[in-house]
């Protein structure tokens, strides 16, 4: 039997990206880039939609969106019935948040690197219910998952209510140990929301064997969606009195009806995504993250050694995604981290840079157009953007 050889990746399939060749594009995880093949699967279904809106959305938009649910409930192993598209992780983490009901002093737990935006919407649901919002620490750099579950396990008390925990932090790019850590918080009689902004297609996921009470992931990052494409899933039982943050017409007529319709959009994103998988998986699916990891992890190496410092974090939890300390005069601030962004833009690249522990570090991404060059390349323009 033959077996069929790993696509080329790297600069040979860089055409299918509309990426400007003059620019060093490092920084996939912010905003992702979406190839030219979803692209024009979107147009497609922006055409039929423009064809005769009124036969579209009438009668073919309620069939198409779910068969576009299934593609994706195939993907992430879970019933379609308990999955729902969004436009992004931060509208699924409010969907979830809005929807609970808190009493005076119950307990709503993050952990440390939570993404700023669900911060924000953890302490503003707090504040209004008059509820806490606990930061549970996380040892950095270079944290063990154990380290991590029982940062966790000091953080709960018995007023904790539900624990919302980032499966791969934003800002810090850890792959954190997020079954241990359902399973920690559930044996607690916590009620746990993941937000997987960064998971679809840099980890593998089966979210039916997770478990979690609540999943919401962005698919335009690594799977490479068009923009405004995500998903919430919600166990069956955990469906009850649970609403999209725009209540529309599908009111308390169950959790697909209220969530697939909350008034006119566009809805070509979430069409395509099944091109996007066919596109993912002809790239090699699994093997595409497993390489991007490997890739992400050498380029890491690479800077930290051309700049004689050290990165954030262990291969137990490390992903697409890499961290190294920058080495710049400290204590370092997020207004220092914003400066030296802009310096690298200016320079014509762009990797997020944000303060931690005093110090400024850098991330970078591997996606499939990168190869080792492109790190070759930052690590010469760093020297002159540090200085």
């Amino acid at each position: 039997m033959m077996t069929a050889l790993p696509p080329i990746l790297g600069s040979a399939i860089r055409h299918e990206w509309g990426l400007d060749d003059a620019f060093l594009t490092v920084n996939h995880g912010s905003y992702g880039a979406t190839p030219k093949a979803v692209l024009a699967a979107q147009d497609v279904w922006r055409q039929r939609m423009e064809a005769q809106p009124t036969r579209f959305f009438a009668r073919e938009y309620a069939p198409a969106i779910r068969n576009a649910v299934a593609a994706l409930a195939g993907f992430l192993h879970v019933p379609p019935g308990d999955l729902a598209f969004l436009p992004n992780a931060t509208t699924g983490c409010n969907a979830v948040l809005r929807s609970l009901r808190f009493a005076p002093d119950e307990e709503i737990l993050v952990l440390g690197h939570v993404y700023n935006a669900v911060r924000n919407t953890v302490r503003h649901v707090a504040e209004r219910a008059g509820a806490h919002m606990v930061v549970g620490d996380i040892p950095f750099p270079r944290p063990t998952e154990d380290a991590v579950l029982a940062a966790l396990a000091a953080a709960i008390t018995p007023r904790t209510r539900l624990a919302v925990l980032d499966h791969i932090t934003s800002a810090s790019a850890l792959v954190l140990p997020i079954a241990r850590m359902v399973t920690l918080c559930q044996a607690a009689g916590v009620l746990v929301l993941v937000d997987g902004a960064h998971g679809p297609g840099q980890v593998a996921l089966d979210l039916t064997a997770l478990g979690a009470d609540w999943y919401t992931g962005n698919c335009h990052k690594w799977l490479m969606a068009p923009k405004g494409c995500a998903f919430l899933h919600a166990r069956a039982d955990r469906q009850t009195d649970l609403h999209p943050v725009t209540v529309s017409h599908g009111y308390a007529q169950g959790f697909a009806a209220e969530f697939d319709w909350t008034g006119t959009a566009d809805p070509s994103a979430y069409l395509a995504l099944p091109a996007t998988l066919d596109f993912f998986a002809r790239l090699g699916g699994d093997g595409l993250s497993a390489r991007n990891i490997a890739l992400a992890a050498q380029a890491t190496a690479l800077l930290a050694d051309r700049l004689r410092t050290e990165i954030g974090a262990l291969p137990e939890m490390a992903g697409s995604m890499g961290l190294l300390r920058l080495p710049t005069p400290g204590p370092a601030t997020q207004a220092d981290a914003l400066v030296l962004r802009e310096k690298l833009s200016a320079a014509g690249t762009d990797a997020p840079v944000n303060a931690f522990a005093g110090a400024l570090w850098l991330r970078v991404s591997a996606q499939a157009y990168n190869e080792i060059s492109d790190y070759e390349r930052l690590a010469a323009l760093l020297p002159a953007v540090l200085s």
